[in-house]
């Protein structure tokens, strides 16, 4: 591949004897992407102006959403289309190299670690679930349960008592609801393992407008005869545990970045 644009940017590797030719734009819309096999592997990749990414811009350029969003579009459409056709190995957001030379040294690398891991999620998806806390539905779920439990005790004391014994209540199950909610968390997460090969943890997102809080951001790797099963657990989850402050949110199929070996490029 000739390297007139002044750097390669690279979508993902796939399978070669899997991927058709992909007439779509590239990065950069005056270079398209290309393929550039290796052995049983193939790149896929275009050309770029190293001024796109480099420089002195650069990092205000990243914080820039107006010119972030249409590159991060660009890079996870291009990746998709490819996972149509084959297994991927997605490169992050950005991953460049200065030169043809420079990819092929990479390739002579880690070629084998690549192929290992295409044929680890041959036929394999990546599924997002981000579990949602609405503690104050939680700790009114916990204290209405022991409140019920404890209705005959507190109707035979006299009001004075019965005050102090619901506020005795009220705040063990403040502190109760904790535990409450890590074992509803811990036994989800068991049941989803049972539906997937491999599973993570991956960092929590902090979103302020939004009235739930964060409690839990995983990612599966689901063998697609068995994602329908994935997404029925899901559902029975949020059937279960809806009324007791927790929401699981399923986003997916999705390439599989959360699982890639890391190979010192990015």
């Amino acid at each position: 591949m000739s390297n007139d644009s002044g750097a390669i940017y690279l979508f993902c590797f796939a399978r070669r004897r899997r991927l058709p030719v992909l007439e779509v734009a590239g990065m950069d819309h005056r270079y398209p992407v290309s393929l550039w096999p290796f052995k049983d592997i193939v790149a896929v990749l275009s050309g770029l102006s190293l001024e796109e990414f480099c420089g002195p811009e650069a990092e205000s350029k990243m914080k820039d959403l107006s010119w972030l969003g249409p590159r991060a579009s660009c890079h996870e459409e291009v990746v998709e289309q490819v996972m149509r056709h084959s297994p991927v190995f997605p490169a992050r957001f950005g991953t460049l190299f200065s030169s043809s030379e420079a990819l092929e040294g990479f390739l002579h690398v880690h070629c084998g670690k690549i192929s290992q891991f295409l044929d680890l999620v041959a036929e394999r998806d990546e599924w997002s679930v981000k579990g949602w806390i609405d503690r104050a539905t939680a700790r009114e779920t916990l204290l209405s349960a022991v409140l019920s439990r404890e209705a005959g005790r507190l109707a035979a004391l006299s009001p004075g008592r019965r005050y102090l014994h619901e506020q005795r209540i009220r705040s063990a199950a403040e502190k109760e609801s904790n535990g409450f909610l890590k074992e509803r968390l811990q036994s989800t997460w068991k049941g989803l393992n049972s539906h997937a090969c491999d599973s993570c943890e991956r960092d929590l997102v902090s979103l302020a407008a939004e009235d739930m809080e964060m409690a839990v951001n995983w990612a599966f790797l689901v063998q697609r005869e068995t994602a329908k099963d994935f997404r029925i657990r899901i559902d029975r989850a949020n059937e279960e545990l809806d009324r007791q402050g927790l929401l699981f949110q399923l986003s997916g199929p999705w390439p599989p970045y959360s699982f890639r070996p890391s190979l010192g490029v990015e």
